[in-house]
């Protein structure tokens, strides 16, 4: 047998439904439900495949946050990549940032027109194209919540160690945590417990959690991405929700540990300190991002090529911004399934792999 096929049983499938709904009538008594968010692209693409909100009962809502680092970058951070690409500048990037609109375009828009944007399957992608091309400039997208961090920050290590002078990042890494208490305290959106991310958590550790946990008392629950993991995870926050608990519960075992990966930690915190950044559609949250440290601003394009990043704007008929924050479903946005689809996307929600509209669109349309 797979080892995953324990984690997809229908018969305890069923078994933790039927638990779950016992709790909704424990909740329906109290005469309240609970709005549950979900904060990890990943976990949105699981509940929309295996149709997790179609089994729930009506007191349990699962709205979708901010969990794709794609869908939270800034068009103005577009616009940045864009403007160095034509300046001659070579430009590496996971391929999902290929179609994320900036102000005016695309960086599939300005390759058509011949200016070098090169994909990488992984960060070491760079070095190569540095070592493969010394006369050239090459600058990495560094974007990704703390789960990509440690792998992207490698590269300055890397070409620190082997002395490569070619190479430097557009940093725009964000962390999970604050942006937990950026939205339990927007008094525009209804947030009773979070389903917790488990990439981002394998890194950061459950310990992580309980300093905002113990700040707001909103539960928070560390699951993985296969069926059972979720509704375990949703079955151990409404069990909370109804008692009126809160707390830190990792779920995920497995693979997270309560300190996390210290040794990606250990990293982090040599090249990176925190900062105030923005989030696309949210704002600038305080303490919420990672940038170089100055010491390595020589690895740092927005100094070595003396390039702004600022905010950027978006189209107006767009709500990722809205669908980011969970304020509306995907197919509340006009312009799902119409004017953006993932052949044609105007938000970065259609682009990712990992964003809300991408998986409403190809899993839960009619």
């Amino acid at each position: 047998m797979n080892y995953l096929d324990g984690f997809r049983n229908p018969d305890a499938a069923v078994a933790l439904t039927a638990r779950i709904a016992r709790l909704a009538d424990d909740l329906a008594r109290q005469g309240c439900q609970a709005t549950v968010m979900e904060v990890c692209g990943t976990h949105t693409m699981a509940i929309a495949r295996y149709a997790i909100r179609d089994v729930l009962p009506q007191q349990v809502e699962l709205v979708s946050g901010p969990g794709c680092p794609v869908c939270v970058t800034d068009a103005g951070y577009i616009d940045a990549a864009i403007e160095l690409a034509r300046r001659g500048i070579v430009i590496a990037t996971f391929g999902d940032m290929v179609r994320v609109p900036g102000s005016q375009g695309t960086l599939a828009d300005v390759r058509e027109e011949g200016f070098d944007v090169e994909v990488c399957y992984s960060p070491m992608g760079a070095v190569d194209l540095a070592l493969a091309n010394p006369d050239r400039e090459i600058v990495f997208l560094a974007i990704g919540f703390e789960t990509t961090t440690a792998p992207v920050v490698t590269l300055v290590d890397y070409a620190i160690k082997h002395a490569i002078k070619n190479l430097s990042l557009l940093v725009a890494f964000k962390c999970v945590p604050p942006a937990l208490a950026a939205l339990v305290t927007d008094p525009e959106i209804r947030v009773d417990a979070f389903l917790c991310p488990a990439h981002v958590s394998a890194i950061i550790g459950e310990k992580a959690y309980r300093p905002f946990v113990e700040a707001y008392h909103v539960p928070c629950v560390i699951a993985g991405f296969e069926p059972l993991d979720i509704l375990y995870g949703l079955h151990e926050i409404l069990r909370q929700v109804s008692r009126g608990e809160a707390a830190v519960v990792n779920q995920y075992s497995r693979v997270v540990r309560s300190d996390g990966n210290v040794v990606a930690q250990r990293l982090m915190a040599t090249y990176l300190e925190t900062v105030d950044v923005s989030w696309r559609g949210i704002g600038i949250i305080p303490g919420s991002g990672l940038a170089l440290r100055a010491s390595y601003g020589e690895y740092d394009a927005t100094c070595r090529h003396a390039i702004e990043v600022s905010s950027g704007t978006s189209d107006p008929g767009c709500r990722c911004g809205d669908v980011l924050k969970g304020k509306i479903k995907p197919p509340e946005c006009p312009l799902f399934g119409a004017a953006c689809t993932p052949l044609n996307p105007v938000g970065p929600c259609m682009v990712s792999s990992e964003g809300s509209c991408a998986a409403y669109y190809r899993y839960a349309r009619g």
